[in-house]
């Protein structure tokens, strides 16, 4: 029996890899195909902006039961707050804020499949954030992750970090920089 691996068979990664090789820059090449993993990435933005637009719906449909447990438990709460025509402006403040924050995390997810690293650091620097809020949340509140709640946000997250800190999704994002031939 030979030791010698399959010539047809991909190389396997080892399990530690210094420091050096992993922030060795990528090639020059502007012509790389477009790797599974920022596919992968951008869908799982797009479906993350599907799941907030569900979270919108859901709040508009449930806003006066939310709001009205929120003024009933907040004793020092204004009595203008009770006004319907308040009440419809702030959800149609939070209905815009979310939108616009939901159409921004869409555009990200279209200029990460164009090739640009800016929006992928943006989108992955924004799931950290999300990530580490749900674990605070758990720490030191005792929230839990539940399945209707923040487990889908916090697993589309934890898959967008994954896919988008690839080192494909990496080396097609900085494919076009030019980089001195002495580094």
């Amino acid at each position: 029996m030979s030791s010698a691996p399959h010539p047809h068979a991909p190389g396997k990664r080892p399990a530690y890899e210094p420091g050096a090789l992993l922030l060795s820059p990528v090639r020059y090449d502007p012509d790389m195909p477009r790797p599974s993993t920022t596919v992968a990435g951008v869908l799982l933005v797009f479906l993350r902006v599907l799941a907030g637009i569900f979270v919108l719906l859901e709040l508009a449909r449930e806003w006066d039961s939310l709001f009205g447990d929120l003024v009933r438990a907040d004793t020092t709460a204004d009595a203008a707050l009770n006004d319907p025509g308040v009440r419809g402006i702030l959800l149609a403040a939070v209905l815009g804020i979310g939108g616009i924050l939901l159409l921004i995390d869409a555009v990200l997810g279209f200029l990460i499949y164009r090739g640009h690293n800016w929006p992928r650091v943006l989108v992955m620097l924004f799931s950290v954030i999300s990530i580490s809020t749900v674990f605070t949340a758990w720490w030191v509140r005792g929230e839990e992750i539940a399945l209707d709640g923040t487990f889908l946000s916090l697993s589309l997250d934890i898959l967008l970090l994954l896919a988008l800190s690839s080192r494909s999704a990496a080396a097609y994002a900085r494919r076009n920089e030019r980089r001195p031939e002495n580094d």
